[in-house]
């Protein structure tokens, strides 16, 4: 946990930008994989994390907007539990850590709750993804849980998003200290990229790496030389010459801020010819986009820089054809890029994504542009100092888009659906960086894992 003094300022914050009511924020709780006493990893909720700090499951926490008053609900272990699992420390000293005097038994949130309906009070709540915790507040609420999601608190969302998105001094710091398993996550993929290995080698090595260090992996490892998939979780290939090998894959700290990085390396340690033509063009890509950083610019325009890239780029290898402009603007380029540019990230890979992403990613001014590719852009709304997020353009040849689309005849004034033949079996490239939106600018976290066609095929080499 950070300073006590920490998550008192940070439920301060949150209670002045609530009008009245109480704000109830439930942790999660051991999840059963096969039978109850065979659980997967415990993680908290982020926004509990954030708000209480406190790292156990079976937690409650009440933000009294009306008392300014700070209650957590929780029960200490029993002796049975300490037999298998070891003296804990007790719920009153753990609340205290975070700021909060007040401690109750699980049990007398019912109690609670129910004595503020009775007395008309608004109960601020937030969406929820775990049906254990849809089925405790429909039971609390007397809301049937089908109808949850409607009446959950867009004022305490808004105000979550508005405090959340700007990260302090102590979590840049936390994110940039795992910065260095990170790197050494992707140093260790790349130097073991060679004909002959299992995927499923590198993606264990490199998950062993984030747990040998006291973390995790921050989402399920991306690992494949089919780059083409961009969720491509199936690690089943045997790597050979010519193959190209996208590992996307981050680092969880202990405090759970996440790091999120993708490389792609020549199998062979060296690119062919038609290969260092598609990565040169992604990564000039990712450079216009990062060096266009700044508060105020919106990130969706950004990703429109990015495009545009992609697009000229490949319109100079004869991928493409026709005005640039014209094709970014009517989505010909989401055939070869068809996801958005980046994300926000912090205690989530996707920072905050489970209590909206358009709330997280765009505002009032800034709506979703409803496009095929285009349409995934998780961040559009203006960036402001103290944002972290993700660049991370890519191109793909897709088998099924491209029998699709040309089936079609889809865009064919801007696509060489030709030469895209030529391609088929090429994969996907995808590079990603995370990214702090500075004052003046911007500041690329952590030490540089090699990224240039060079630095690549030289680190692979040496």
């Amino acid at each position: 946990m950070f300073n006590e003094k920490v998550y008192s300022e940070r439920r301060n914050k949150l209670r002045k930008q609530i009008n009245n009511g109480i704000i109830l924020i439930l942790g999660n709780n051991d999840s059963p994989m096969n039978y109850p006493a065979n659980i997967y990893h415990f993680r908290q909720d982020s926004n509990f994390l954030y708000f209480f700090g406190i790292d156990m499951p079976g937690m409650a926490g009440i933000i009294d907007v009306d008392k300014n008053q700070d209650i957590i609900f929780g029960n200490d272990i029993d002796i049975e539990d300490i037999i298998w699992t070891g003296p804990q420390e007790n719920i009153k000293s753990k609340a205290l850590k975070a700021g909060i005097n007040i401690t109750e038994k699980f049990e007398k949130l019912s109690e609670y709750i129910e004595s503020a309906l009775k007395q008309n009070r608004k109960i601020h709540f937030l969406p929820q993804y775990r049906t254990d915790n849809k089925i405790l507040l429909s039971n609390l609420l007397n809301i049937h849980i089908d109808k949850l999601k409607e009446n959950t608190s867009v004022e305490l969302i808004k105000a979550i998003v508005n405090i959340r998105s700007i990260k302090e001094k102590i979590e840049i710091e936390e994110i940039e200290r795992y910065m260095e398993v990170a790197y050494i996550m992707h140093t260790t993929a790349m130097q073991m990229a060679k004909p002959g290995v299992h995927e499923s080698a590198i993606a264990g090595t490199i998950e062993g790496i984030a747990l040998s260090c006291g973390g995790s992996v921050s989402f399920p490892i991306i690992l494949s030389v089919r780059g083409e998939t961009l969720h491509g979780h199936d690690h089943s290939n045997i790597m050979k010459d010519g193959d190209l090998l996208l590992v996307d894959a981050g680092v969880e700290s202990p405090l759970h801020y996440a790091t999120d990085h993708t490389r792609v390396v020549p199998v062979s340690g060296k690119f062919t010819q038609k290969q260092k033509e598609i990565y040169q063009i992604v990564l000039d890509s990712q450079m216009a986009a990062i060096e266009a950083i700044k508060p105020g610019i919106t990130y969706q325009s950004i990703h429109l820089i990015a495009c545009k890239v992609i697009a000229e780029g490949l319109k100079n290898i004869g991928l493409m054809k026709g005005d640039t402009d014209e094709a970014v603007k009517q989505g010909a380029h989401a055939f070869f890029f068809p996801h958005g540019l980046g994300h926000m990230m912090g205690l989530d890979v996707h920072d905050m994504e489970d209590i909206g992403q358009n709330y997280v990613g765009y505002d009032e001014e800034i709506k979703p542009i409803d496009q095929f590719g285009t349409a995934y852009l998780r961040l559009g709304r203006r960036l402001q100092e103290g944002f972290v997020l993700t660049v991370e353009p890519g191109i793909y040849f897709i088998p099924a888009l491209i029998d699709l689309w040309k089936a079609e005849n889809k865009f064919a004034e801007f696509i060489n659906y030709e030469k895209v033949e030529n391609y088929r079996t090429f994969g996907g490239i995808r590079i990603e960086d995370d990214i702090l939106v500075t004052a003046n600018g911007y500041k690329v976290l952590g030490r540089p894992i090699p990224k240039t066609i060079d630095e690549i095929e030289n680190f692979i080499k040496s």
